[in-house]
């Protein structure tokens, strides 16, 4: 378990406001050192066989003004591609998420550190009137991309988390889901975030991501 808490408290976080093509936006920003070279993370944020063993299988033209789609249904173009330093794509995802186009982007840019490591910083920016917002807060994508952060983190040291939905359902997972849920709280809160509405936003959050057992 302390393992898993030291890798959620390696994330900086923020949220702040962007522009996405359909408007005005809100960002959820995420930033990690990665003890790994900069071209092993940029090949395992791009590599199809690295992508499925952290991230979800996915399929398209990866290649720059291409198309992809992982397996569980997020897709989008590839609207900037810059090795190994810039990665830019639409985000789409849910039932209706064709129904909202330009609604969703994210940029992940890495930047090498001085001793064979690399900084990442994830920046996921999304319309401010998409229909999450109102009852999960950042959460709703930032607990998501923790967890992402996290079994990647395990790849780029040899030790990934075989059944990513198991480990989500672990006692394990479900606290680490819970804390993160309590640290975007937190960003909403520094980002001027009413209390009432983060302390619901956290809630939800919460019961979508660790619901309790059944």
């Amino acid at each position: 378990m302390k393992d898993v808490l030291d890798e959620l408290a390696a994330v900086r976080r923020a949220m702040g406001n962007g522009r996405v093509p359909a408007g005005e936006a809100y960002t959820v920003e995420l930033r990690r050192r990665y003890d790994a070279e900069i071209d092993d993370v940029w090949d395992a944020i791009t590599s199809p066989e690295r992508l499925r063993r952290w991230l979800k299988p996915v399929t398209g033209d990866l290649r720059l003004g291409g198309k992809f789609e992982l397996d569980s249904g997020e897709h989008g173009d590839i609207l900037r591609c810059e090795p190994p330093r810039l990665l830019k794509v639409s985000w789409l995802y849910g039932p209706d998420a064709d129904a909202w186009p330009g609604t969703s982007e994210v940029e992940v840019r890495l930047v090498p550190g001085p001793v064979g490591d690399t900084e990442l910083e994830l920046i996921h920016a999304a319309f401010i009137g998409e229909p999450s917002f109102p009852t999960y807060g950042p959460g709703a994508g930032g607990v998501g991309w923790d967890l992402a952060l996290l079994t990647l983190a395990r790849l780029l040291a040899d030790g990934e988390i075989a059944d990513h939905e198991e480990f989500e359902k672990s006692p394990e997972g479900r606290e680490f889901s819970r804390r993160s849920a309590a640290a975007w709280g937190q960003a909403h809160l520094a980002a001027g975030g009413e209390p009432e509405h983060v302390a619901a936003a956290v809630e939800a959050t919460t019961r979508f991501y660790a619901p309790d057992p059944a």
